[in-house]
């Protein structure tokens, strides 16, 4: 890292990350899916999301005050330093809400537009990603030191593992099944991790072969896509185009562009 400012809003975002995520791990209710009301484990939930938020963004202020945020609970300020930080502080709620263990805090931070710093921490895996642009793409975990994240050699497409995800919205989920439906007999198979950020992350670490969604927001995506790329992923939207709300797709050098070709011809990205 030749640039004196990327190690600067690294460390602060790895310490963002643990942070929140040991606020969200230690401070779970453990019958939190039991809750004795539909509303009550939703509103918790919230309430941990929210705290996770405020504490990121008070950490980063402490240090850089000058710097704006973009969040998915609603942090969101211009800043006045080029830096803003893009913020999920709880990716893969239903996950979370249920007790499993594949849910993140997500910290990227741009400059003047550009992604140059990643963090997905996830706490229950006992794993944290990191990327700076330029620099590669590093895990720490049950492992001695920090491991270099390289994505898998490329299968044939008939060959390779692949995560996506599902909106909430009914007709939309409908029509993602329909995407999922012709695209299963194509692939080794097909997997629904809950939490876009780890997901991109398990590209990178050779967990994966590939990935896409549709209708992530950027908060959802900026740490998690960086991390990728430094992995040796490609990534990208539709043909031409970045990742977007219509379609997010990553993948190994030999993956992404045939599975991208086929999500464009089953019309993932619209109903």
């Amino acid at each position: 890292m030749t640039d004196p400012l990327l190690p600067e809003l690294l460390r602060l975002a790895q310490e963002a990350a643990r942070r929140a995520g040991e606020l969200l791990r230690d401070g779970r209710p453990a019958d939190l899916a039991v809750a004795a009301t539909k509303s009550s484990p939703i509103d918790v939930v919230t309430e941990m999301d929210i705290a996770a938020e405020k504490l990121i963004t008070d950490v980063i202020s402490a240090h850089r005050p000058d710097d704006g945020f973009l969040g998915e609970e609603g942090a969101s300020s211009e800043g006045s330093s080029g830096i803003r930080w893009v913020i999920d502080p709880l990716d893969g709620t239903v996950n979370y809400l249920y007790g499993l263990p594949t849910w993140s805090v997500s910290i990227a931070a741009e400059r003047d537009g550009e992604r140059i710093v990643g963090v997905v921490a996830a706490p229950m895996r006992g794993e944290t990603y990191h990327a700076v642009l330029g620099g590669g793409a590093w895990a720490t975990g049950a492992w001695e030191g920090e491991r270099r994240l390289t994505v898998r050699p490329a299968p044939p497409l008939d060959q390779a593992l692949v995560s996506t995800g599902f909106n909430y919205v009914a007709e939309v989920k409908a029509h993602q099944a329909e995407v999922a439906r012709q695209l299963i007999p194509l692939l080794r198979d097909i997997r629904r991790g809950g939490s876009a950020a780890v997901d991109l992350c398990d590209v990178a670490a050779g967990r994966l072969d590939g990935y896409y969604e549709r209708g992530l927001n950027a908060w959802d995506v900026a740490a998690g896509d960086l991390i990728a790329r430094e992995a040796g992923a490609l990534t990208g939207g539709r043909p031409g185009e970045r990742p977007s709300r219509d379609l997010t797709v990553a993948g190994t050098p030999g993956v992404f562009e045939p599975l991208q070709g086929l999500l464009e011809d089953f019309g993932a990205w619209h109903d």
